[in-house]
């Protein structure tokens, strides 16, 4: 099997097919995605949060910040289950969703943990980490703001977003009250999108 032109091992091809299928099954009673990106699941979902992992293959320790139906986060830490190594901390204020990615990440048997809490609140629960997920949250500012508690001052700590078209106009607006480097990775499933990879942190006002 093949996302984005990266050979995925049997082992992660089987983990991926089940949580397709309880994320199908659950889709069925809660709202985990957009009802009309539900028959595009492959393209549109795991295939697109499978780019963060292909971005930043190590195994270090990752907050998916508002995780949702699992996107990148479940994604994430099903790829690093094959490498024995990193977590992934999800953190979703709603307890439903929270519920089925506790299922999913069970069932997959992925490096995992899911904390029902609100963002704004997760950073003493969750502690330190080495990379920083979102997508589908809200606009660049409010990422950055979200993930300055475990970015600023700390140079090892990278954020990887999700974005569409209108991406530079969310850079500039995050550029008033952030200093930062930038990295753009164009999005191998969407033409227009990219994944921003955010570094060295540091606050303006």
């Amino acid at each position: 099997m093949e996302l984005n032109g990266l050979r995925v091992s049997r082992e992660t091809q089987e983990r991926l097919q089940h949580f397709a299928a309880l994320f199908q099954k659950w889709a069925k009673a809660i709202n985990l995605v957009a009802p009309s990106t539900l028959d595009d699941l492959w393209h549109r979902h795991i295939a697109d949060s499978s780019q963060i992992f292909q971005i930043h293959p190590q195994p270090v320790i990752w907050v998916d910040l508002g995780s949702g139906g699992g996107f990148p986060g479940v994604i994430t830490a099903i790829f690093l289950a094959e490498l024995q190594g990193g977590w992934v901390h999800l953190v979703e204020s709603s307890h439903k969703k929270a519920a089925f990615l506790r299922t999913a990440l069970r069932e997959t048997n992925a490096r995992g943990s899911v904390h029902s809490i609100r963002i704004e609140d997760a950073y003493p629960v969750v502690g330190e980490c080495g990379a920083i997920s979102a997508r589908a949250l809200t606009d660049l500012d409010g990422l950055i703001g979200y993930s300055a508690p475990w970015m600023l001052g700390k140079e090892y700590c990278r954020g990887f977003f999700h974005k569409g078209r209108d991406y530079r106009k969310e850079v500039d607006k995050a550029r008033g009250r952030w200093e930062f480097d930038l990295v753009e990775h164009k999005s191998a499933v969407g033409q227009e999108s990219v994944i921003l990879e955010v570094s060295n942190l540091r606050r303006l006002v």
